[in-house]
């Protein structure tokens, strides 16, 4: 499969997971949401860029639970919680998120 971002093709697995994660940019990221029917907000970029962050120094996209705790000690409690992510990314917060931030699939997720 492929994504195609002004004039450049980017291959992704079949679940739309990027192949080469040098090859993601910001507006990547907001086509795939709008692939999803979502536009992407302050909220959704605090996740993302956090996700981003966390794979840079841990090589691993993290699960849901690590996700949730690490969002809630960064952003606050009222951001720490799943009810807050799955609002953000409805097809999973860890799985979604990680997609639109162009990482592989978080461990753990089926």
């Amino acid at each position: 499969m492929a994504i195609e971002v002004n004039g450049t093709t980017i291959e992704t697995d079949e679940e739309g997971y990027l192949t080469n994660l040098e090859e993601w940019s910001p507006e990547l990221a907001e086509l795939m949401a709008q692939e999803d029917d979502l536009e992407l907000t302050e909220n959704h970029w605090e996740v993302i860029n956090f996700l981003r962050e966390y794979y840079e120094e841990y090589q691993i996209a993290p699960a849901i639970r690590v996700l949730t705790k690490q969002i809630g000690k960064r952003f606050g409690k009222e951001k720490g919680n799943s009810k807050y992510l799955y609002e953000l990314f409805p097809y999973g917060p860890a799985k979604q998120a990680c997609r639109y931030a162009g990482l592989p699939k978080p461990t753990g997720c089926v």
